[in-house]
């Protein structure tokens, strides 16, 4: 049996590629090779995944996903080159195609994905670009490999900087959200305890509603409001707030702190 895929980097996103994908059907755990340095960490992808093919160099395989901290995906990148690999896909955050092609040199067919956490629990988002050789074949190979913990969407490259502010970043703004709502039910004497276990659910039940109902944000969230309401006044409050605004703003702003970090690393 020989090895399908070997994962560059064994942090939480390779992992939780892995187990994705075993979980899924993908292949058997000795289709897949990781690569991480460091040896506590081998042995624990080791005991998680019996079978599971760990080493400390890169393994010829079918294809590889390059998944390390951005200053060290040249390195990841030669080494896959050298192991022959033939497609690559880099979800290392802020890389362009362009330095990832240069570093993988013209035997390696390139994709570049822009995942997001919600991956680590297999409820991820992610947008994939192909580079200047990259086939059909290869992105529906990225797809599939992605699908195992997420939503997979097909961009340009272009585009994968307003992917990054969106749903990259947007986590961190549902969390401040959270954070907020929780402080607020305290503030409105819930117990802490009780006012987190209400607004997580909230937060799930309401995610589940709009990805299951068929029904946009717009129509959903005027189900809620009666006329003169209790919503309708909190949603007046939050509008009063600018809170749509900052919301829109902060996906321009992390947009364009991605473009200019693909700037300086192109």
């Amino acid at each position: 049996m020989g090895i399908r895929l070997t994962v560059v980097g064994g942090g939480k996103m390779g992992e939780a590629l892995v187990a994705g994908l075993l979980g899924a059907g993908w292949g058997e755990a000795a289709e897949v090779a990781v690569v991480e340095k460091v040896e506590a960490r081998r042995r624990e992808l080791r005991a998680r995944f019996p079978g599971l093919v760990v080493a400390g160099d890169v393994q010829a395989a079918d294809g590889a996903v390059v998944a390390v901290k951005p200053d060290d995906v040249e390195a990841a990148c030669r080494a896959v080159a050298r192991a022959g690999i033939p497609v690559a896909l880099s979800i290392a955050a802020g890389i362009p195609l362009a330095s990832l092609e240069a570093w993988l040199g013209g035997g390696v067919r390139a994709v570049r994905a822009m995942p997001n956490t919600p991956a680590l629990v297999g409820a991820g988002a992610a947008a994939i670009a192909g580079g200047t050789t990259a086939t059909d074949d290869d992105l529906a190979w990225a797809e599939a490999l992605l699908s195992a913990v997420g939503t997979v969407v097909r961009v340009p490259e272009h585009l994968l900087d307003a992917v990054t502010g969106l749903s990259g970043s947007g986590p961190a703004y549902v969390f401040l959200m959270a954070e907020a709502l929780i402080d607020a039910g305290v503030l409105a004497g819930l117990p802490r305890a009780t006012s987190s276990a209400l607004v997580v659910q909230t937060l799930l039940g309401s995610a589940r509603l709009l990805a299951e109902s068929g029904q946009g944000p717009e129509a959903l969230r005027a189900a809620v409001t009666s006329p003169g309401g209790t919503t309708a006044a909190g949603l007046q409050a939050l509008e009063e707030r600018a809170v749509r605004a900052a919301l829109i703003a902060a996906v321009q702003a992390a947009a364009e702190r991605s473009r200019s970090l693909g700037d300086t690393r192109g």
